[in-house]
């Protein structure tokens, strides 16, 4: 183990370890999580997201930090994102439900908010299909033109804000790792599964267990990386 290793392992303890020590400290994130959901979808995706890229990277390149990745600008993509998730998953498990509802299904709302059954299961693993085929490829499309952008302007925050050059570079991505690995393999074999659990959560905890997705996804995404070189 480097010592980079143990300082991003200190950093993992650091963020979560005062939440279970503090309950006053604990209550207070879920009071402020409930009033102020989008802010705290943000910050959560920010910071696990982003911490998620950053052992990506590790995986990828040997260490945490290079040169033009854009640590800053990835941070805030990824809160922005972690806000059209929260959306989306709000969306997606009103929307399903009451589809369920239409054709014929008996009180979906009430089966979402009960015990875990096989009825919730189904219904979670339905909300979880529904969303992640189409919706997360939508998303991941753009993260990886966001991720690019970064890149090409020197992983700067005033890089970030300058006009993104959208078809070109979807002309120039690697289609086949983007189909072939990211859409085809872990949309099916990954997120399916990942988000019905994420459903079968209370409300209050689904983005935050999404945004610890975010872990998974920048080791996923390292994955792909190797796959491409």
């Amino acid at each position: 183990m480097k010592k980079s290793d143990f300082y991003f392992f200190c950093v993992i303890l650091i963020i979560f370890v005062p939440f279970f020590l503090s309950p006053s400290l604990y209550e207070a994130y879920k009071s402020f999580n409930a009033e102020h959901g989008m802010v705290m979808s943000f910050f959560k995706f920010a910071v696990l997201s982003t911490l998620g890229e950053l052992l990506g990277l590790r995986i990828s390149s040997g260490a945490y930090f290079r040169a033009g990745f854009g640590i800053l600008p990835r941070a805030f993509v990824w809160g922005v994102l972690g806000m059209g998730i929260n959306m989306a998953f709000i969306v997606f498990s009103t929307g399903v439900t009451a589809f369920a509802g239409y054709l014929g299904v008996h009180d979906p709302d009430a089966i979402m908010a009960g015990a875990v059954t096989v009825e919730k299961v189904v219904l979670a693993l339905a909300i979880s299909v529904t969303l992640n085929t189409i919706f997360a490829p939508v998303f991941m499309t753009l993260h990886k033109v966001t991720d690019t952008h970064i890149l090409a302007t020197g992983g700067t925050m005033r890089g970030l804000f300058t006009p993104i050059p959208m078809a070109s570079i979807l002309q120039n991505l690697n289609w086949n790792v983007q189909w072939g690995f990211v859409f085809k393999r872990t949309i099916p074999l990954f997120w399916y599964p990942a988000h019905t659990i994420t459903f079968l959560l209370p409300g209050e905890l689904r983005v935050l267990f999404a945004a610890l997705l975010g872990v998974v996804l920048g080791v996923i995404l390292a994955i792909a990386a190797r796959k491409k070189a």
